[in-house]
């Protein structure tokens, strides 16, 4: 029986032994953990990079962990830029990220061009937020409307991301940039003159979005628009919906929370049965109006939904299923709690249902609908798990970089592996040093031959 082979991936993102230097000579040192050590003559100051010889024919690359005494090993050089400021960024507290990013500034500020633009920028928005003054005026008195209380957030929340994204400004600014930054501002402003001839208030409102974009586009060029277009996009939210939205969706959210609301109290025993937008139980009606549709809950839900995917470092794919699924979550709290009322109808006096139904209930509804969407999260997480590819580790710790950029890199400590359970190779590494195919690391039992 041969002994046991440990082969490396040379394109592996952690793979740090390729097929040429495996076919090198190597020196054998004596190990403390017995057996010899084979060091590389490549690479002979490299700290933290063993090869383990088992048995005197095998090599195993090892990476030592900072409680073995090795040195951390810097992010490889097959990682983008992005990945390696993401891991950076992830090790780090929001306290000295935020003290980064603030020196960051400073230094930019002092460059002539990068304090230029980005006055200019600051000018040309206040500017563009004084023309639009009677607009932002209508959405500051709709966030008085409870559907839409969570309207002043949006502008503070759009602030803080482009802060905490910004970049520094290519120079110079391209042309096609500059043309599209004025064809925008001037569809807005059209758009505008169109709307505002036929009073529609809502539409007029809403053209400060595309403004405001194509004032970056024009003076910042495509490299601020590339980091700056979701926290501008995101400020539409702070805006009512249009009249003629809101009519066709209320009849549609009642009807459906009534039926669900029917439902839901008939699987619990009751004899419940639905009249329209009403819910007869026994000889009680509970009607579901405008103020239960849930539509208030939808509006400020998506936005909290499409803020969380923002902020988030997610695959596209589960990003497009928390967008997605913040329409359900929604009409489901909404739902329940109008079965809640109509259960304490039946087992409680009326006072106190009508005291949850309009009190309690609206501060109990987001926070369930936060767990339902904290719950979604963590199912996602686990659905599928990463398989990286790296160096097998006997005895030691090592710190897996992160399989795509955006996920938080976690330490994941590797057990000893001294030959049991096998798994499964697609290639191995021969006596002379040779690879055959490309594979991951190997560690286990070569198939028998004869």
């Amino acid at each position: 029986m041969k002994p046991l082979i440990v082969g490396l991936n040379p394109k592996s993102p952690l793979g740090l032994a390729s097929a040429a230097s495996m076919a090198k000579p190597s020196t054998l040192q004596p190990s403390a953990a017995g057996g010899d050590v084979a060091v590389s003559d490549q690479n002979p100051g490299a700290a933290g990079e063993e090869i383990a010889a088992i048995g005197g024919e095998a090599t195993l690359a090892v990476e030592a962990s900072p409680a073995a005494g090795g040195a951390v090993p810097a992010p490889h050089p097959q990682l983008s830029a992005q990945q390696r400021a993401a891991v950076v960024d992830d090790e780090e507290e929001f306290f000295s990220q935020l003290k980064r990013k603030w020196s960051d500034f400073r230094v930019d500020m002092r460059d002539p061009f990068q304090r230029t633009t980005m006055i200019t920028i600051a000018v040309f928005t206040g500017l563009l937020v004084y023309s639009y003054l009677p607009g932002l005026t209508n959405a500051y008195i709709a966030w008085a409307n409870p559907q839409y209380a969570h309207g002043w957030i949006v502008p503070l929340f759009s602030a803080a991301l482009l802060f905490w994204w910004r970049q520094p400004i290519a120079a110079p600014v391209a042309l096609s940039a500059r043309l599209a930054g004025l064809l925008l501002l001037a569809a807005a402003f059209g758009l505008r003159l169109i709307a505002a001839s036929y009073r529609i208030v809502t539409i007029d409102m809403y053209t400060f979005v595309p403004a405001i974009c194509g004032v970056f586009i024009l003076l910042g060029g495509w490299s601020v628009f590339r980091w700056a277009w979701a926290p501008l996009m995101f400020l539409i939210f702070m805006y009512p919906l249009p009249d003629e939205a809101t009519r066709y969706l209320l009849g549609p959210l009642q009807t459906t929370a009534t039926m669900v609301s029917t439902f839901a109290l008939q699987t619990l025993g009751l004899e419940a049965y639905r009249e329209g937008n009403q819910i007869v139980i026994g000889e009680m009606h509970l009607g579901v109006v405008d103020a239960c549709s849930g539509l208030r809950m939808l509006t400020i839900f998506i936005a909290l939904s499409v803020g969380l995917v923002m902020v988030g470092r997610r695959s596209w794919w589960e990003n497009a299923i928390i967008l997605a699924s913040a329409i359900p979550i929604a009409l489901a709290v909404n739902s329940i709690r109008i079965t809640v009322t109509g259960v304490l109808y039946q087992v409680a006096d009326t006072e106190f249902a009508e005291r949850v139904f309009h009190d309690w209930a609206g501060l109990v509804m987001m926070p369930m609908a936060m767990a339902m969407l904290w719950a979604e999260q963590y199912v996602l997480s686990n659905v599928f798990l990463a398989e990286i590819e790296g160096p097998a580790v006997l005895g030691h710790s090592a710190a897996a970089f992160p399989e795509s950029a955006g996920r938080k890199a976690k330490a994941a400590a590797a057990p000893a592996v001294l030959g049991l359970g096998p798994i499964a190779a697609k290639s191995n590494v021969s006596a002379a040093g040779k690879t055959t195919g490309n594979a991951g690391p190997v560690i286990g039992f070569p198939q028998r031959k004869g």
